[in-house]
This record gives structure tokens, sequence and C-alpha cells, in this order.
């Protein structure tokens, strides 16, 4: 069992055309979001670039929530992630 990062039609060009990707846990059946990101960009790169800026902190116009909340409001990239955990990474959409 694992975690499922849902990616928005606006990434999945950077994830092979992906929408959805299952990360495992390992046997403690927990890892940081930060975790979960890294092995998110072990398998698409250029996706990380996207999410991520090069000192690993979220870019930041992105959000990335963790089961429906904004992990900055959790505790960032340290938030916990279980098994059957959800998150849903989401470019911010601006325009007038």
């Amino acid at each position: 069992m694992g975690a499922t990062v849902f990616l928005p039609q606006a990434l999945q060009a950077d994830s092979g055309g992906v929408a959805k990707v299952d990360i495992p846990l390992g046997d403690g059946g927990t890892l940081p979001l930060s975790g979960v990101l890294d092995e998110l960009a072990s398998r698409h790169p250029r996706l990380n670039q996207r999410i991520r800026d090069e000192q690993g902190r979220l870019r930041r116009f992105v959000n990335v929530y963790v089961d429906s909340d904004e992990c900055r409001a959790l505790s960032g990239l340290d938030t916990p992630v279980t098994n059957g955990s959800e998150v849903r990474v989401m470019p911010s959409v601006a325009g007038g």
C-alpha cells in the first residue's frame, strides 16, 4: 500500500502523460511529503522542476494538498503522508 499523487492536466506533459502516480511508503507506512516528492522526482525529474525550486522548496505558485489540506497550513514538506493518503499537486491559475 502507499499514497497516490494526482496531477492536473497542466503538469501531465512532464509526467509522461500520467494523471496519478502510486508511491510506496515502505514498512512504516509513512513518509514526509518531501519523501513522496523525492520518489516522484526519481520517476519524473522534469515534473519535480515544476513543483520544487533548486533548494527543494515548493515553488510559490504551486499548492500541494495532503488529504484535502494545503500542506503549507500543516507542516509544509514535513507533513506526514500515510498509507491511503491522496496528494494533489495544483499549480495556481491567474489571469484577468
